[in-house]
């Protein structure tokens, strides 16, 4: 990067690590000259979105001259139906990461104390970091699990904003109902708890997992929940999530800098077909749930330590450095997420996929952890 294009910038910008978005199956393709790629990299949902999706969209070409609705109206609307909230509550996004900017631009400022762990999805950090923000990284325990003394103790110095990702990406520990409860306890008044739920159809299915929002709005602070339809929606190439959110004056300073069109006709109607046909959603995350115990049996017979599961992936540490080991998966069409951060570069980061490229992933580990 030049000088002059360096000396306009601020500050906070140059030292921001980019997105680890990991390779595209068209890369790997070209690179390796595989047919048959394993995508299990990006935590999607194999079985896709529900066939009313398919439907929804089969008009769209003679409406793309249009506007999408800038305030996703008929989609916050079905979110609030489903939730038990008022539309005023929920706020709509690009993409659940583009609530998480729009909660930086619009409460951070240079200095502010921000709160989350590590290792964690990547913009927890990069959006405050941005902002000019200090950012807390809590460490893990030895068993792969959230500290939650830890916890309690930083939320009780007060962050102005902290990032709780249950169950945690890319790791899969999560907060159980009790240690939920003592960190809302634990955290002071002017402090806001991002609570953030991608993982949330697939965490229900594990015994313990906190039902979030009705504890949350009998604790009486400051908060909002993220989700997604990126994962057991199936929609994550429409890229559309949603915020629950505390108060409606927390949507509306959230309105006040996110783009208008930001989230496109496409999405609005996909999400809004999804959300119809809860019951294709939930036979798609229950075969999932299926096949990564599954997964994490054979990976563990291999002597591999793998991370207990509340999500659609696995942290799998492989006990030396996952460089090469990534390497000679992705020469067998195999895409999974080497985990780059300092610590943690032993670990990769598996997502669960159909049962023929779960297999595919397995045969292909077995010869290069062999080699």
């Amino acid at each position: 990067m030049s000088a002059d294009i360096l000396a306009l910038a601020r500050p906070e910008v140059p030292p921001l690590p980019a997105y680890n978005a990991g390779l595209s199956s068209q890369a790997v393709r070209a690179r390796y000259g595989v047919d048959h790629i394993a995508r299990l990299g990006s935590n999607e949902n194999p079985y896709g979105p529900s066939p009313r999706v398919a439907e929804a969209l089969a008009g769209l070409a003679g409406q793309v001259l249009h506007y999408s609705d800038a305030d996703s109206t008929a989609l916050r609307e079905a979110i609030a139906a489903r939730s038990g909230t008022q539309a005023g509550h929920i706020v709509i996004g690009n993409g659940s990461e583009s609530i998480l900017q729009m909660l930086s631009l619009a409460l951070l400022s240079p200095g502010d104390r921000v709160l989350t762990q590590r290792p964690a999805f990547g913009l927890h950090e990069i959006y405050p970091r941005m902002m000019g923000a200090q950012v807390e990284l809590l460490e893990l325990t030895p068993a792969l699990g959230f500290d939650v003394d830890a916890w309690c103790a930083a939320l009780a110095r007060g962050p102005k904003i902290a990032m709780l990702a249950n169950p945690s990406n890319p790791v899969s520990c999560m907060f159980e109902t009790a240690a939920f409860a003592r960190l809302l306890a634990a955290t002071p008044a002017g402090t806001l708890l991002v609570v953030d739920e991608a993982y949330v159809e697939y965490a229900r299915l594990t015994p313990g997992f906190p039902d979030a929002l009705p504890m949350l709005r009998d604790w009486g602070g400051a908060w909002i929940v993220l989700r997604t339809f990126s994962k057991a929606w199936g929609l994550a190439g429409l890229r559309v999530g949603y915020g629950i959110a505390s108060d409606a004056a927390l949507v509306q300073l959230l309105d006040r800098v996110r783009t208008p069109f930001g989230v496109n006709l496409a999405a609005q109607l996909a999400a809004c077909a999804a959300l119809a046909d809860e019951a294709h959603m939930r036979q798609g995350v229950a075969r999932t749930v299926l096949q990564r115990d599954a997964m994490a049996a054979q990976l563990q017979a291999l002597g591999l330590r793998v991370a207990p599961s509340a999500t659609n992936f696995l942290f799998v540490d492989l006990g030396r450095p996952n460089g090469p080991v990534n390497e000679a998966l992705l020469a067998r069409g195999v895409i999974v997420k080497p985990w780059k951060e300092a610590g943690f570069t032993q670990f990769l980061r598996i997502s669960i996929g159909t049962d023929d490229d779960n297999a595919r992933c397995l045969a292909a580990l077995r010869t290069a952890l062999a080699s």
